[in-house]
């Protein structure tokens, strides 16, 4: 069971890329992306950052966050890391801060960067994706260094229910709500920091490696 599960899993990734890759070339004239951006701008108001950040994006997509983080803060440097090879293409294509900024292809699960690499990691609107959120929080903790943060922001839904949980959708899309975050985090040895509404229900959870 464990086999066809990794299998279908497997499979799943491989369509969601090939349908990231067709995006590309249209995705930052699409509405999502303008969206995106929208929590960009607002993501910015919880940033807080040391002298000379190193920061990682994960499914960073055409490379927006990382060029708008560039442009607020001359000392940073940061590597956008994505599966679509064509999303990446894009990202370099209107990276307006090489050699600052750079851009490559794995995978979030299995992160190709050495340990405390980076100060601070972002991840928008990628988390939902992720079949095993457990190992991805590992290895952002591994890349993160004492003290840095990890910014996570994502769809989540507003109700009563105060246990740790998630929705899975169609897609194996999964929204997590503040608990479940606050649950994985601490399996993964990262502090939550603390929840913010950015953008209707779009919820950043803020955590930090001890």
């Amino acid at each position: 069971m464990v086999i066809l599960a990794q299998e279908a899993n497997s499979s799943m990734s491989q369509r969601k890329q090939w349908l990231f890759d067709r995006w590309a070339p249209s995705y930052d004239f699409l509405l999502p992306s303008v969206f995106y951006q929208a929590i960009h701008r607002r993501l910015l108001e919880y940033v807080q950052f040391s002298d000379h950040p190193v920061v990682l994006d994960l499914g960073c997509g055409t490379g927006r966050l990382l060029n708008r983080l560039a442009d607020h803060y001359p000392d940073l440097s940061g590597t956008g890391l994505d599966f679509s090879a064509e999303m990446l293409r894009q990202a370099r294509r209107s990276n307006q801060h090489h050699p600052r900024l750079i851009f490559v292809q794995g995978n979030a699960e299995a992160l190709p960067f050495a340990d405390q690499q980076f100060t601070d990691v972002f991840n928008t609107i990628s988390f939902l994706h992720y079949p095993d959120p457990g190992s991805v929080l590992a290895e952002v903790r591994r890349v993160l260094q004492p003290g840095g943060r990890f910014y996570l922001a994502d769809f989540t839904w507003k109700g009563r229910d105060r246990e740790p949980c998630r929705v899975n959708l169609p897609g194996n899309i999964q929204f997590y709500n503040a608990q479940a975050r606050e649950e994985l985090g601490k399996q993964a040895q990262l502090q939550c920091l603390g929840h913010h509404y950015l953008l209707g229900l779009v919820l950043l959870t803020i955590f930090s490696r001890n």
